[in-house]
């Protein structure tokens, strides 16, 4: 647990108010506590208030606090700071001169020397963050990964000086930090997501480019027009050293993956990564080739780096083959929660048995439907069936309505092992937001898996699939 008894002196012995009590707030409260720092804690939820007043927390209702006693409130990731309005508390703190923060800032200010590597961007930044841990692990070297992937920033343990933090921080996390910025800072990509908490595209960008402020280290992919956007105006502002990095086409000055998947520092090529099993495809190469800029930048040597990505396991949550049937591959990708990142894996496989809905998120499915012609035959389900479905019917794209998980499984199975096609897949990589029928993507994910290890072979029969959409 990170000590926060630094923070302390800080505080003129007014309390933190504490609010969202789940994966961030109750670390909080138990950082606070190990510091001797009172706390005021609130949820909108009466079960999480219960569950915390059972663990000894003062509870309070906002109307019945004082807010020109309290020291900062520490605000859950998850709770509205600005769009689509405040949360009533944000704007009592404000209307009263309090600050409003977030734990990756608390952090930031009991420890304001330690090194960190901070990671964000729309897809990917799970699997980079993932990778630099485990080649700062495999290097030797102390560190910790956490934020907004694993164990909240405050459970992670107090490193020596050497020690590194790698920190996976969403946009909604970078809005919440005021003053932190990461030694290294990596923006991976840009495309709209979370749209509803930030206003618009320029509003999101703007959140994630918080954390390049400062002096430090910014690698930045040159891929997308948002993402050159922000490594244009971080080189006219030089108070960061800048560092490109692209997958789409050869740097002279920088870090790229050519298009056969080779790694590239400069003009020296350093690996190719198709030997590396759990770093596949074009989008797998930019987290590769964003790791190993920051690991060099980090001071490891770059032989160390290749061992590392050589002997990454990969991430749960994305594209992890759960198990075979025959010669069909059952694939888990609940973590694309949206068209950029399902079309990552669309354009991965092919032919592929897509379990694809959910909540659904702006912007609609072009990235997707660019690779369309790898889907032999789409399951829908989650409240983005129907919005789905006359998609794929406008492209004459093969589909079902399912509405549920466990009838997708089933339904993909079935017509997966009749037709046992050379490679391929059935894929859950729904493109849509899990809240709709699970509590988050892990959830989504341990329901699909569960599903799909309960599956029984089935007679292979070989016929035709139906090439329309069914009701």
């Amino acid at each position: 647990m990170i000590d926060l008894g630094p923070l302390k002196e800080k505080l003129n012995g007014k309390p933190i108010l504490i609010v969202g009590l789940g994966k961030s707030g109750m670390p909080v409260f138990e950082a606070c506590r190990a510091a001797g720092i009172d706390t005021i804690l609130w949820d909108d939820t009466p079960a999480q208030r219960d569950a915390a007043a059972a663990r000894g927390a003062a509870v309070k209702d906002p109307a019945d606090i004082d807010f020109n006693a309290i020291a900062l409130v520490c605000l859950s990731p998850g709770i509205p700071l600005t769009h689509p309005t405040p949360h009533p508390i944000v704007d009592k703190a404000k209307a009263a001169g309090v600050e409003v923060t977030g734990d990756i800032e608390l952090f930031h200010r009991a420890k304001p020397k330690a090194k960190t590597i901070g990671i964000t961007g729309t897809n990917g930044k799970s699997t980079t963050t993932a990778l630099i841990g485990h080649i700062l692990k495999e290097a030797g070297l102390p560190s910790a990964v956490g934020g907004n992937i694993g164990e909240a920033v405050l459970t992670l343990p107090d490193l020596p000086d050497d020690g590194i933090y790698v920190l996976e921080m969403s946009s909604y996390q970078t809005d919440l930090a005021t003053t932190f910025a990461p030694n290294i800072s990596l923006l991976v990509n840009t495309s709209p997501d979370h749209l509803d908490r930030h206003g618009d595209m320029a509003g999101y960008i703007a959140a994630k480019e918080r954390m390049f402020r400062g002096p430090g280290i910014a690698i930045i992919s040159m891929d997308d027009d948002g993402c050159t956007g922000v490594y244009e105006r971080l080189k006219a502002k030089a108070q960061r050293r800048v560092i490109a990095v692209s997958v789409v086409r050869p740097l002279t000055h920088g870090v790229f993956a050519s298009k056969e998947g080779v790694l590239f520092d400069g003009k020296n090529k350093i690996l190719d990564l198709n030997t590396c099993k759990a770093l596949q495809g074009q989008h797998n190469w930019q987290n590769a080739a964003m790791a190993y800029a920051a690991c060099r930048e980090s001071g490891v040597a770059p032989d160390l780096i290749v061992k590392g990505m050589q002997s990454f396991p990969g991430l749960a949550h994305r594209q992890n083959i759960v198990r075979f049937i025959g010669p069909v591959a059952y694939i888990n990708d609940s973590k694309a929660t949206n068209d950029q990142a399902a079309a990552m894996a669309l354009r991965t496989f092919n032919p592929i048995y897509w379990i694809a809905g959910g909540k659904p998120k702006e912007g609609g499915y072009a990235d997707c439907s660019k690779y369309l012609s790898n889907v032999r035959h789409a399951f829908l389900i989650g409240q983005a069936e129907s919005e789905m479905a006359d998609w794929l019917q406008g492209s004459g794209t093969a589909f079902t309505r399912c509405g549920t998980m466990d009838k997708a499984v089933a339904a993909a199975h079935q017509l997966a092992q009749e037709e046992t096609k050379d490679k391929a897949v059935v894929l859950l990589s729904p493109a849509c937001a899990s809240m709709d029928q699970f509590r988050n993507f892990e959830h989504r994910e341990e329901v699909f898996t569960e599903l799909v290890k309960a599956l029984k072979p089935l007679p292979v029969e070989p016929k035709k699939s139906a090439t329309g959409g069914k009701a």
